[in-house]
């Protein structure tokens, strides 16, 4: 197998050199797919536990209700614009991402690479049924991944310690965690220096689309920005979610002149 062409940064790496724009408050990645590939390559290269946040305009408004919420995201080493109302923010207050980094794009780039270097998979999340589907996609896909551990996200605070534990012992280099948009991140930041996995991601539904209970939205729904739509077509009890897309669009316009000053 060749290299896959896109090289790691030379050095140490470190979150405070990435290239940011703040929407109101949340540090967003302004670098694009192929050096945020090259950053995490680096980064378990040198074993340095890293929370990344797939953000999207929900999350953004959900950090403005809960200050916690806020203050979790501000400590993630890595922020990707994952929304499309994120990169609609960022080039509206004239500080542009490079490009949308979507998580589930993410994670399918970081397996083709780890391929190359024989990374250690761990995947955490979803129900049973869908995770070991998902498992079973990925090892077909990527071969030369190795997966060593994968298990549902139904446990409660009391089987953390163990679930840590399982994970600690098959020392990953990376960990997908896959479960509900109020808890998985909170839980990965909780537990992140425990955990001490290089790349630790939250994924959202990633594991429903990569086990074929949802369908990834058409490319024309892509390129339109409309992904958002398609998956409530799928699942339309998202709807009072889904909301919060047009109030985050108008309060940027609104305050375009604070947005960033947070």
């Amino acid at each position: 197998m060749s290299a896959p062409s896109t090289k790691p940064p030379t050095g140490a790496v470190s979150a405070h050199s990435i290239p940011k724009v703040r929407i109101y408050g949340v540090p967003i990645s302004q670098m694009s797919m192929d050096q945020t590939v090259a950053y995490l390559t680096k980064v378990i290269e040198q074993r340095q536990p890293h929370q990344v946040i797939t953000a999207n305009p929900i999350m953004v408004m959900a950090a403005q209700e809960d200050p916690a919420y806020l203050s979790m995201m501000q400590r993630a080493e890595l922020i990707v614009p994952d929304g499309t109302g994120v990169v609609w923010a960022s080039g509206y207050v004239k500080q542009p991402v490079a490009e949308r980094v979507p998580g589930y794009d993410l994670l399918h780039r970081l397996m083709k690479v780890g391929e190359y270097h024989k990374w250690k998979v761990y995947l955490l999340g979803a129900s049973s049924e869908v995770i070991q589907a998902a498992a079973d996609k990925l090892r077909t896909t990527y071969p030369g991944i190795e997966l060593v551990g994968v298990r549902d996200g139904y446990f409660g605070d009391a089987e953390d310690a163990q679930v840590i534990q399982d994970i600690v012992a098959a020392a990953p280099d990376l960990l997908f965690v896959g479960r509900s948009a109020a808890s998985q991140e909170p839980w990965i930041a909780k537990y992140k220096q425990q955990l001490g996995v290089p790349v630790m991601m939250g994924v959202g539904g990633s594991f429903d689309v990569l086990s074929g209970k949802l369908k990834r939205a058409p490319v024309l729904f892509q390129k339109l920005r409309l992904e958002w739509f398609y998956r409530l077509l799928q699942e339309p009890w998202r709807y009072k979610r889904m909301l919060l897309l047009p109030k985050f669009a108008i309060k940027v316009m609104r305050d375009k002149e604070k947005v960033t000053k947070s």
